[in-house]
């Protein structure tokens, strides 16, 4: 396996078996086991909830207890809000899945628990993990819907594989100014406001104009960012100089 496999273990809704199968879709996720869902399996409800993600519930392996369950893992996280009583390493979301993703490379198979809706695995449950994954909430108000709690190890597992810049730029299809293109537009610029009289008095106007040429060199340009700052100079020209603006 090139993946965890998400084990949610007695889930009670149908839904949220739907909505945990659609959140672990949108990450790239198609290993789920179910072991001893409430209301039975297959379900309707579940098929409803889980929108595109309807394959994962069709190759869904269902399981009567946790230890059938587990048998082919050599490596299961248990996620928790609560602290248990149990002596086991605690990983963040984001340490257990550098974990995963390290074992599974090894060649060994890794399972992430997922407790039922109401409160979460027990201690039978957690006792047949290797460790224990919680996240940082609330300490007021601890609980995760099933979904959610997904979601989040899903989020960190892509993460591992593709790491997330933490900011970028959309160009929208367009490139980015070269260096020669914003100079020309900065020459052009300081070439009419010099022609308006704008560097004044003639004791700043050098100061001046290195302002402005730090100031173009500072703007994160595109190319159509340029042609729109060519094109309003050039207009404000004619009509200075009494053209029509055709």
């Amino acid at each position: 396996m090139n993946q965890p496999v998400f084990i949610l273990v007695r889930p009670q809704m149908g839904e949220n078996i739907g909505a945990a199968a659609r959140a672990m879709w949108n990450f790239g996720l198609d290993r789920m086991r179910l072991v001893a869902p409430r209301d039975g399996w297959p379900s309707p409800r579940a098929a409803a909830l889980a929108s595109g993600a309807g394959r994962l519930l069709d190759t869904a392996t269902l399981h009567d207890d946790l230890a059938g369950s587990l048998a082919d893992c050599d490596f299961v996280f248990a996620t928790t809000a609560r602290a248990r009583g149990l002596t086991k390493p605690v990983f963040s979301p984001e340490g257990a899945m550098d974990k995963a993703r390290a074992l599974i490379a090894e060649g060994r198979r890794v399972g992430v628990m997922f407790g039922p809706e109401r409160a979460g695995l027990e201690n039978a449950d957690i006792a047949q993990a290797n460790a224990i994954v919680t996240v940082p909430v609330n300490p007021d108000f601890p609980s995760l819907n099933l979904a959610q709690c997904v979601l989040l190890m899903g989020y960190e597992w892509r993460r591992q594989q593709a790491p997330v810049p933490a900011e970028e730029t959309a160009l929208a299809g367009g490139d980015w100014a070269s260096q020669i293109e914003v100079q020309k537009l900065s020459e052009h610029y300081e070439s009419q406001l010099d022609e308006a009289g704008f560097f004044f008095p003639e004791t700043k106007a050098e100061g001046m104009k290195i302002a402005l040429r730090n100031l173009w060199s500072r703007m994160p340009l595109t190319r159509a960012d340029v042609q729109i700052l060519h094109g309003l100079l050039r207009q404000m020209a004619r009509r200075r100089q009494g053209g029509d603006g055709g």
